[in-house]
């Protein structure tokens, strides 16, 4: 197969630039690279597109292996023809590819196979060839062989009907008229496995839809209930127009005998055989649609909460809350290190929450404490309560947010986490990571495995290999996309910059230990089994702010630095103004001198002057500053405060197929369904909305006792 020509098609990009991916992969280049700096070789596509074009190439050529497969299994039968083996190579999908190789699949024990081995195919293909002088009782009589189990001609037909129900089955036309029928006009259909018994699935216990319509949401959670024993689950789907299609495909009208047991034939492969394996097919692919879109939108929400805005620059107080075992404390600084922790009991006894309270005020004061991060776990609303109290009785400005928990138990409980916090006991550990969490989210969840994050929905029934895959390559985009400090990155972030691996991540650590900080990029070099390809592969995604060479503290590859001092040259930059770093008017003297002009001089292609230009112009520039800051609060509502009517801000917590769940603080987010975000109609609220951001929304309904709370964004 022509893959460059193929997948130019699919992507609508050029043969060349296909070509270009290809080779770029097969060298061994790793996707972020490919991304960021041959820009010019693929016509700019992002990483994710790329991701696809990879994914893609290896389910083409994972095609290609089974089409040799099969080829050469149905070779071995001596059954392979011209027309069979063209058959094969025009499959285009491991679906037609399966449907061709099903009639010399090797076969357990059927009644088809029990007909042959009683000597019933050449009456089976006599029956088939329908010729108008051909009568099947006189002709089954000469098949009647006690020896063999056939005592009457009778048994002698029913037999050759197992054969010709068996090879309707297995015609690929026959199933492809037919998952085509039952896709256009089946029905999923839900009843309960025991009405009387109360479920979260009540609203399908007696529920249809339309294969074609179903919406993904619903086919997960309908899987699920089957799944749990709530419910029974099948494809409905009238049989007039699938057995008249069979018809028309097998039957001649040559003989109306043959005609007849033809039809019973069919009637009996399509209930028995054909049908069964369908309603599968369909279920399976519907279920792997649903997965695969449900997958797409927990990759989106993921790479929201990683690339949420760090708060930069403060001193955080963490709460884990809990209660029998008391809220965990732990205090770090600008720069995540830990400086005290502590245990306080804010839900126990007025003496112990006075206690807390004391201990807390004193932490502020102390350490100068300039936000308080809340995990949203169990007892979160009280200790929002508790924490609201001091911050009014704190000697400064405080501010306070609830974020995220998930995951950090899992965190707390690892070994990298026993690693960077030996000395705290796993549950303080959780405290610190809710503290960092704010701080650097993307640089504290990578230490989490993604699917332990909880930003998607029914993450639980997804093919849990892929949905690692597809999760691994979120994290890794932004990661490589923010960059990493070489000389603080953690093993955990290190291990996602693009061509390092674990081992050379312990041997960067490692090198830092027993060196100091490093001075360049450069020095990267020297680092135990870091080589040439590695090295190619990592230096742009990390910076050393430290180093003499201002290049080293930005995105510029240093295969580039060599183009990037001829543009400063080109564009009369001092020694100087190019030894500070100093180039804030870059963009305008590129554009001024004209970009298409520099880049000839340069012999650069335009992206890469871009690039060159858009980091010199902001050294050691952060992409996260550029999104809308997280939204602090100092005061807190009650469930019981909400009235409708009541218009909030609030931040975006979870995106899904069916609305948004809102922070609008209270303990409980509320949700916006998707009929409610906007006046236009929009498929998917990640059509308009994302983790993270900053809404308003007015309250349509509070239900108190059930902990619900609808909005609207439509006002």
């Amino acid at each position: 197969m022509e893959y460059s020509n193929v997948l130019s098609k699919q992507f609508n990009i050029r043969e060349e630039y296909a070509t270009n991916i290809i080779n770029l992969l097969d060298e061994g280049n790793t996707i972020p690279f490919i991304a960021r700096y041959r820009k010019e070789m693929h016509g700019s596509m992002d990483d994710q597109l790329i991701r696809e074009f990879s994914e893609k190439l290896e389910y083409l050529r994972n095609l290609d292996k089974r089409r040799e497969e099969i080829k050469k299994l149905i070779d071995e039968q001596e059954k392979l023809n011209d027309e069979l083996s063209a058959a094969i190579d025009a499959a285009e999908t491991l679906s037609e590819l399966e449907d061709i190789y099903r009639p010399y699949r090797p076969k357990r024990k059927t009644r088809a196979s029990v007909a042959k081995e009683k000597g019933l195919e050449p009456l089976a293909l006599e029956i088939l060839s329908q010729e108008k002088s051909f009568n099947p009782s006189n002709s089954a009589e000469s098949y009647v062989n006690e020896e063999k189990g056939v005592l009457t001609p009778e048994e002698a037909i029913s037999g050759a009907m197992d054969i010709i129900a068996e090879q309707v089955s297995d015609d690929s036309e026959v199933r492809k008229r037919i998952r085509n029928l039952v896709n256009i006009h089946g029905i999923i259909r839900s009843v309960a496995s025991d009405p009387e018994k109360e479920s979260v699935y009540t609203q399908y216990y007696d529920y249809s839809e339309p294969v074609k319509k179903i919406a993904n949401h619903r086919i997960l959670a309908v899987n699920r209930g089957e799944k749990e024993g709530f419910l029974k689950v099948s494809v409905e789907c009238d049989e007039e127009r699938p057995l008249k299609s069979i018809y028309s495909l097998v039957n001649k009208d040559t003989n109306p005998v043959c005609t007849d047991i033809i039809k019973e034939a069919c009637n009996d492969a399509y209930q028995r055989l054909i049908y069964p394996s369908i309603e599968r097919e369909i279920r399976n692919n519907l279920t792997e649609t649903a997965s695969e879109d449900s997958m797409k939108v927990f990759a989106l929400n993921l790479r929201q909460l990683l690339m949420q805005p760090p708060v930069k620059g403060r001193t955080v107080l963490g709460l884990d809350p809990g209660y029998r075992t008391g809220c965990k404390v732990a205090v770090v600084d600008e720069t995540g290190k830990v400086l005290d922790t502590t245990v306080i009991y804010p839900t126990h006894s007025e003496r112990k929450i006075q206690e807390s309270k004391d201990k807390i005020l004193t932490f502020i004061k102390k350490y100068n404490v300039d936000i308080i991060s809340i995990g949203n776990g169990t007892a979160s609303k009280e200790t929002e309560i508790f924490a609201v109290d001091v911050i009014k009785e704190a000697n400064r400005k405080v501010m306070y947010m609830v974020v995220s928990e998930a995951g950090a138990s899992v965190y707390s409980a690892s070994k990298l986490a026993a690693n960077e916090l030996p000395e705290l006991d796993l549950t303080l550990r959780s405290a610190v990571s809710i503290a960092r969490r704010l701080q650097d989210p993307l640089a504290e969840l990578v230490k989490i495995d993604p699917k332990a994050i909880g930003v998607g929905q029914y993450q639980h029934d997804m093919p849990q290999k892929r949905l690692a895959e597809t999760l691994d390559g979120v994290v890794e985009s932004c990661v490589n996309s923010v960059g990493a400090d070489l000389n603080t990155a953690s093993p955990a972030l290190l291990s996602r910059v693009a061509g390092l691996n674990s081992t050379v991540c312990k041997n960067i650590v490692k090198y830092r230990e027993e060196n100091g900080a490093f001075n360049s990029r450069a020095e990267l070099k020297k680092v135990p089994k870091l080589g040439p390809k590695a090295y190619e592969q990592c230096a742009g995604f990390l910076r050393v702010s430290e180093s003499k060479n201002p290049f080293d503290n930005t995105a510029v590859h240093p295969e580039s630095y060599s183009s990037a001092k001829s543009l400063l040259s080109t564009l009369n930059y001092s020694d100087k103004e190019i030894k500070l770093g100093n180039y804030s008017d870059l963009q305008t003297r590129a554009s001024d001198f004209g970009t298409k002009k520099l880049a000839d001089i340069i012999g650069i292609g335009l992206p890469t002057l871009d690039d060159i230009v858009k980091e010199l112009s902001k050294p050691g520039r952060d992409p996260r500053d550029e999104l809308p800051a997280p939204m602090l609060r100092t005061d807190v509502l009650d469930i019981k405060d909400l009235k409708e009517g009541m218009e909030l801000k609030g931040t975006v917590r979870n995106v899904i197929d069916f609305g948004v769940f809102v922070d609008i603080g209270v303990h409980q987010d509320g949700l916006v369904h998707i009929s409610q975000i906007c006046d236009k109609y929009i498929k998917h609220p990640s059509e308009v909305l994302k983790v993270g951001d900053i809404v308003n929304v007015k309250i349509i309904t509070v239900d108190p006792d059930k902990n619900r709370i609808s909005l609207t964004m439509k006002f």
